[in-house]
């Protein structure tokens, strides 16, 4: 590791701190909508066996590269129907992630402190906390990029043709796109190109065919995947083609201006981000480390521009933000390390204190938000409360020393900053659990267990629609089907329905049908009474024969 340039203490502390934001307390919410669709294609891949021709729900999903559906596939071999395990996947390339910063900030600041920095930012940041924790897919892509970035800026800093360096890249990139498609190409490689050529202009001497051949590498193992489906399911790819650039033109449109809260997806670095990016000040201030400078303007130009490609395509998520975080991530620690090293000014005391001082507020202010909506709900109890408020106390006492009394040892605050997130992640999550669990959740998965149900096929009211939660929690293909025509109706049976409606009024007209209803399932985790609360999977089982 020393040849990497990471310092084995680091590589401890952050081992410890990703095991707080990506594992821990991982389980207590059961999978949303987008989990749900991932979920759903690895339990059909391994039932049906179709590892080359992903389904869900019964119909090709071919949108999606299958790298992480195969992951998922693999894990549901090992360990079914285990949710913990799905997101400990992601939380693994969420890991390999934060190294990846590591080497990264060391390999242009040759700083590891600073590379510490930027890892323990990144590995506590909200959107990347939350995508490491579920089992999406955009944390795969962006964490294969990353390395790639990593091993193509090491071939051009290193003498020679580098030939090794740059197979690697390009394997990375390859499996970037198997991923998640072209996204991180865009989102994540193409801000750093930006910024790396105006910045470092690396040098091709001796180069040239190798980067040619991280190229093709990349081409080879991007676009064999695309050829597949085009060979064997055209009419199916010139669908795809127009459904994902419609998609990006005409769902979820929002205003360019969309993203001005991009430094909340930070969380608790928020008002750090804001301090880091404005450059007019931090250019001054590193005027004697022209290396930090250039390294710092290298970072700024590579956020902005991150952001300035993502606010100009229609379509927009808060999740989207998650690689404009990583080159954030640069910009906070380059901005924490001026304050722990230098001996400041007084404004510049002013500003360090007042964003410590923000951050103590919010520490302070946790024990009585966990009174006001966990314990006088009941959903807390008492030595919990006592144990994190007793810890929120010594963090907040902890910052205060760092920060107002002991001004020398300032890296003492980004510690404890860190220590927040850990008391959040492994404490303050157990009562959230209650919060957002709805108790009188009645899950369709039940069904996998009546032996009544085990043979017969599944359909839903075509009317009605069908949520994909209910898919995968219920790990059947549900068709849909259309009551109204009793000649079709008729014809399928026995079979499973699934309605919103009670369905004796669905069959009255049919006196050779008998129902039978098996329950009444809510696979809500939002309360009832709750904005969220979807009245779609809320759903009526019964077994429909002939009578």
């Amino acid at each position: 590791m020393a040849d990497l340039g990471i310092n084995v203490k680091h590589f401890l502390l952050l081992l410890i701190v990703c095991f707080f934001s990506f594992f821990a307390n991982n389980y207590f919410i059961p999978a949303d909508l987008m989990e749900s669709r991932n979920l759903a294609t690895a339990q059909e891949m391994v039932a049906r066996g179709n590892y080359m021709t992903p389904t869900m729900n019964g119909e090709l999903r071919l949108e999606k590269p299958p790298l992480p559906t195969w992951i998922a596939a693999a894990i549901n071999h090992v360990i079914p129907d285990n949710i913990s395990a799905q997101r400990c996947a992601a939380g693994v390339a969420a890991v390999f992630l934060v190294f990846f910063l590591y080497l990264i900030v060391f390999e242009f600041s040759q700083k590891q402190t600073l590379a510490l920095f930027a890892s323990l930012v990144l590995a506590t940041s909200y959107n990347v906390v939350m995508m490491g924790r579920t089992a999406t897919w955009d944390i795969y892509c962006h964490s294969f990029m990353l390395g790639a970035i990593y091993f193509m800026v090491r071939a051009f800093n290193g003498k020679g043709a580098q030939w090794g360096y740059f197979i690697v890249s390009g394997l990375l990139m390859g499996l970037s796109f198997l991923s998640k498609g072209p996204v991180s190409f865009f989102a994540l490689l193409l801000p750093f190109l930006i910024s790396y050529f105006i910045f470092f202009r690396p040098d091709f001497e001796h180069k040239v065919l190798p980067f040619i051949g991280m190229i093709m590498i990349c081409l080879a193992m991007s676009l064999w995947w695309p050829a597949y489906i085009y060979l064997f399911y055209k009419d199916w790819s010139t669908h795809i083609a127009d459904k994902e650039s419609s998609s990006w033109i005409n769902h979820n449109v929002r205003s360019w201006y969309y993203y001005w809260q991009f430094a909340a997806e930070s969380g608790i670095w928020a008002f750090f981000w804001i301090t880091s990016l404005v450059w007019p000040y931090w250019k001054k201030r590193f005027e004697g480390d022209l290396r930090t400078k250039k390294i710092y303007l290298f970072s700024v130009l590579w956020t902005l521009s991150a952001l300035v490609l993502l606010s100009l395509i229609p379509e927009k998520k808060t999740r989207y933000l998650l690689p404009m975080l990583i080159p954030g991530a640069f910009n906070i620690s380059l901005c924490l390390f001026y304050f722990v090293r230098n001996k400041l000014k007084p404004k510049e005391e002013i500003l360090f204190k007042v964003n410590i001082s923000v951050i103590l507020l919010v520490l302070i202010s946790l024990p009585i938000a966990l009174y006001i909506m966990f314990l006088r709900q009941g959903y807390l109890d008492i030595w919990l409360f006592v144990v994190i408020t007793l810890l929120c106390l010594a963090l907040a006492a902890a910052m205060y020393h760092y920060t107002f009394r002991s001004v020398n040892r300032r890296i003492g605050s980004i510690f404890c900053i860190v220590g927040i997130m850990m008391l959040v992640e492994s404490l303050c999550f157990i009562p959230a659990s209650k919060l957002f669990i709805n108790n009188d959740r009645h899950s369709i998965r039940e069904t996998r267990t009546i032996s009544e149900l085990q043979h017969l096929p599944f359909y839903y009211v075509e009317t009605e629609g069908l949520r994909i939660e209910l898919v995968y929690e219920s790990n059947r293909i549900i068709r849909s089907l259309d009551i109204r025509n009793d000649s079709v109706v008729r014809s399928k049976l026995p079979f499973v329905l699934l309605s919103g409606l009670a369905p004796d009024s669905l069959f009255s007209g049919l006196s050779r049908v008998s129902v039978d209803v098996v329950g009444v399932y809510d696979n809500n985790w939002q309360k009832v009474g709750s904005k969220k609360y979807n009245k779609n999977l809320v759903r009526y089982v019964s077994i429909i024969k002939a009578r």
